[in-house]
């Protein structure tokens, strides 16, 4: 169980980092180095915006329980 945690934390990290990354900022960010800066004016830019926004709170809730999951598992 403890190894299983451990590897999702990694995964989930990596993958939050990545996907934080790809989020349209103010200067527009890394993300326009992947298309982003140009699909800014059509008008589907939004929903992929949002669908972003809910994969990174995926992420980071599961990145939030792997944390305490292992902590728990330390503690004992």
């Amino acid at each position: 169980m403890k190894l299983f945690l451990q590897i999702l934390l990694i995964v989930t990290s990596v993958l939050l980092i990545v996907a934080v990354l790809l989020h349209r900022g103010r200067g527009g960010g890394l993300s326009s180095l992947f298309g982003g800066g140009m699909q800014s004016s059509l008008a589907g830019s939004s929903v992929a915006e949002k669908n972003l926004d809910r994969i990174t709170l995926g992420l980071g809730a599961v990145w939030l329980i792997a944390i305490v999951g292992l902590g728990l598992l330390v503690k004992i």
